[in-house]
């Protein structure tokens, strides 16, 4: 029996289901298809809406491309595939949603200013909205645990998640949590990811188009087996294979731009919970 007929014996039923699929799959589908797969999970509201002709422009692939993909995952074409990603909008609570289409749609009555503003308090919202629907919660308490024990935590950013690391490095310096920001001006920051020993621990943050510098740093520290956490956008992100445990993060946009709403809310939240996990465990030490 081949593959894909095996994989028609266990259609996805929810797209947690499809996702995991995927990310299973992300080393054996041709290269076509893993454009595909990256673009669904980055896009999911995209791929709910869209027509074939107009996602697969988006994805820049031909229409086919996309039933092959739905074909791989034992749907008979792509509007079953489809099907998943709209269901997955409807289990959203539609009360949330509709305060954010009212935002929306305000913007064309106030002025253009106010309508900047509310878009990017609607991009906000449905960031850290999503992010409380796709967080792991084992996955969470597993990485406050591994940097909890750390001597020193490495903070690893550049380009647009800098901000989150830098924040993270503030917090965790007010909160007496030793750590160590990756981002000098005189060019020595390989030189401080090597003093990083099996005690530490590091978090790596970097989206898409991911940073060159970060991932190396990442891998840097992999490789000499210092456990990693990694916060980042995609299953097919260069730091999600080698971490020890990862978030995926999808920032909704406005006009283009993308905030750092729900990876700040996430950041803040494991810098608190190491902080608070030190307390508990030292006062019963």
């Amino acid at each position: 029996m081949e593959l894909s007929d095996i994989m028609k014996n266990r259609i996805p039923q929810d797209f947690e289901a499809l996702r995991q699929a995927i990310v299973e799959r992300r080393d054996d589908l041709p290269k076509r298809l893993i454009q595909v797969a990256i673009y669904s999970l980055d896009n999911p509201d995209e791929i709910a809406f869209g027509t074939v002709a107009s996602i697969a422009a988006s994805a820049a692939v031909q229409p086919s491309t996309l039933v092959r993909f739905a074909q791989q995952f034992g749907f008979d074409g792509f509007s079953g595939l489809q099907q998943i990603f709209r269901a997955r909008l409807k289990e959203r609570n539609s009360t949330y949603e509709e305060r954010l289409k009212a935002l929306e749609a305000d913007s064309a009555e106030v002025s253009e200013n106010i309508g900047i503003l509310n878009g990017f308090l609607s991009a906000a919202g449905r960031s850290v909205e999503s992010l409380s629907h796709s967080i792991d919660p084992a996955i969470f308490e597993q990485s406050v645990e591994i940097l909890a024990k750390a001597d020193t935590i490495y903070l690893l950013a550049k380009r647009r998640a800098a901000p989150i690391s830098t924040y993270m490095a503030y917090a965790f310096g007010k909160l007496r949590v030793r750590n160590q920001l990756i981002a000098t001006s005189v060019g020595i920051d390989e030189d401080l990811v090597a003093m990083a020993g099996p005690n530490d621990a590091a978090i790596a943050i970097s989206f898409s188009p991911y940073s060159p510098e970060t991932v190396g740093q990442a891998k840097m520290m992999t490789d000499r087996d210092i456990p990693l956490i990694a916060i980042t956008d995609s299953a097919f992100s260069p730091l999600a294979g080698g971490a020890s445990a990862w978030f995926e993060i999808v920032e909704a946009d406005h006009a283009g731009f993308r905030s750092l709403s729900a990876g700040m809310a996430l950041a803040m939240a494991l810098t608190v919970a190491v902080a608070e996990w030190r307390r508990r465990h030292q006062k019963n030490m």
